[in-house]
């Protein structure tokens, strides 16, 4: 197949997925944050219970509606050193608060519960009066105050309706998950709710919604938008999400029957169905990997990065990995991407020396294609063979810039997903999870990245491409400058090392191509 119109094709087709992803970012997302925020303040102040228009979930199973306004107080309050948590009149964990200093924002501290309904471990009842009853009944708590110090604690609340008696016996733990034994003085339908998904971050980048693990370990994601009536049976974890907060139950001894029913704006919301004696685990909290993973290693699936997950995931365990060792996720990021650089080098390598060799057999190409102009048949039949005898690979230097869309796209998810980033400091950036405010590294990427083309030989034939190739620095730096700075951090360190290999093979292959017209010269002598 003739070079220049295969390897035309694969960088149209690279120029255009970097592109449409940056674009989609720029042009979509980032309108639709400022429009998130919106939609989130009205939701703060207009808390009209998104939960009561809950319909039906099966013509056997029903949800009750009946969630009266009522004025709540506080009966309990756990303490521990990373977060608060209030316990109301009602049995529910209305407030959770966030405690560490990365989760103060303009002086006050993220609070992990929504203002929608339903809060956490709130029950309703199928029976309408039950439940109604239920909505008007205080419950009581046999500690107003409960201390973690390390160890975890035990608390029971107790609602005393006239036909029924509830417990619920929850025992925290100090990383924020708990054990949960809700039982009933004799047996009546009803379910319990995780709660509504925190609604602190309003960024459209990542997903918002709800997700659940099913009984083939299987995950489903619900997006806020798009709920329906569903029932998930002997599911493993109902997850409430945003991108960087979650609220949970899950079983995974034996799973748990789920119900998805549609809040407001079509929102997903999830309830667990109750027994006379249902034994539960929760958390609430920070998305963070390793917590999760000694909570319970299933957990892990509740950070979500989407189709790209089977990369992204490893990637993290070794980003992790890397930062236990160095104690500084800049640094981190710098040494991650240094790994992938040495684990894609042989493939790098060659690539790069076919482009090298395809700059060297430019003229003879382009002899070729005077030659044969009226005849493509016998041009690519001369070109393969001009590539055999001189072992060149056409496509051996669109290869490597193909195998790092991926890993890109994976660093990409892996990055904006990670609340680990969150608050961290490097150099000058006071937060890698958020944009560069002084655009000094995406200035440094566009100027690696043009360095780069000046010293990587192209073979390029169409002028249209060589332009659009020269203007890709330009349009790379102005996409950037929006993008989480640990990203840009990690793109730019890339450019720089791949600037480095650049020139170390041009110096080899000029080496190369040096000695082997000493032979030519020598031969001739002779």
């Amino acid at each position: 197949m003739q070079d220049t119109g295969m390897t035309k094709r694969i960088f149209i087709a690279t120029f255009i997925s970097f592109i449409f992803f940056m674009a989609y970012d720029y042009f979509y997302v980032q309108p639709n944050n400022q429009k998130a925020q919106e939609i989130i303040k009205k939701s703060q102040k207009d808390n009209k219970l998104a939960e009561k228009n809950t319909p039906k979930i099966e013509s056997k199973v029903k949800i009750s509606k009946e969630s009266a306004v009522v004025k709540t107080k506080i009966v309990a309050i756990i303490k521990s050193k990373d977060f608060e948590a209030k316990i109301d009149n009602l049995g529910r964990i209305s407030s959770f608060i966030l405690l560490q200093k990365k989760f103060n924002i303009d002086g006050k501290h993220i609070n992990m519960v929504s203002n929608n309904l339903p809060k956490p471990l709130e029950i309703r009842f199928s029976n309408k009066e039950l439940n109604k009853e239920a909505f008007s009944t205080n419950v009581t708590a046999n500690k107003k105050e409960v201390v973690l110090d390390n160890k975890p604690q035990t608390i029971v609340l107790t609602q005393k309706l006239k036909s029924l008696i509830v417990t619920k016996i929850i025992k925290f733990y100090p990383d924020g998950h708990y054990d949960l034994n809700v039982k009933l003085s004799k047996n009546a339908d009803y379910f319990i709710s995780n709660g509504f998904r925190p609604d602190i971050d309003a960024s459209m980048k990542a997903f918002h919604g709800a997700i659940v693990k099913k009984s083939d370990g299987t995950i489903k994601m619900i997006d806020d938008g798009d709920a329906e009536n569903k029932t998930f049976k002997n599911a493993k974890f109902a997850a409430s999400s945003d991108m960087y907060y979650t609220t949970l139950l899950y079983n995974f001894k034996s799973g748990m029957d789920i119900y998805e029913t549609i809040g407001k704006d079509k929102n997903p919301i999830l309830y667990v169905k109750g027994k006379q004696d249902l034994s539960l685990h929760g958390y609430i909290g920070p998305k963070y990997v390793e917590v999760l993973k000694k909570i319970n290693p299933q957990l892990v699936d509740v950070v979500e990065y989407g189709i790209i997950t089977f990369i992204a995931r490893p990637m993290f365990f070794a980003l992790h990995w890397i930062y236990e060792m160095v104690n500084n996720w800049g640094v981190a990021i710098i040494l991650l991407t240094l790994l992938i650089r040495m684990i894609l080098f042989p493939l790098t390598f060659k690539g790069m020396v076919s482009m090298y060799k395809l700059k060297e057999l430019a003229p003879k190409m382009k002899e070729l294609q005077e030659k044969y102009k009226g005849d493509k048949q016998k041009l690519q039949v001369h070109m393969m063979k001009l590539y055999q005898e001189e072992k060149a690979n056409p496509l051996g230097g669109c290869l490597p810039m193909l195998l790092q869309i991926p890993i890109f796209f994976a660093i990409y998810r892996l990055l904006l997903n990670s609340i680990e980033l969150k608050g961290t400091e490097f150099l000058w950036l006071h937060d890698l999870s958020l944009m560069d405010p002084y655009f000094i590294l995406p200035v440094l990427m566009g100027a690696s990245m043009y360095v780069h083309q000046l010293i990587t030989p192209n073979n390029f034939q169409d002028p249209l491409q060589a332009k659009i190739f020269k203007f890709l620095p330009i349009i790379f730096t102005f996409f950037f400058i929006y993008f989480p700075a640990g990203l840009v951090l990690y793109w730019t360190t890339n450019n720089i090392l791949s600037v480095v290999q650049q020139f170390i093979i041009n110096r080899v292959m000029q080496a190369r191509t040096e000695a082997k017209k000493l032979e030519l010269k020598k031969g001739n002598k002779k």
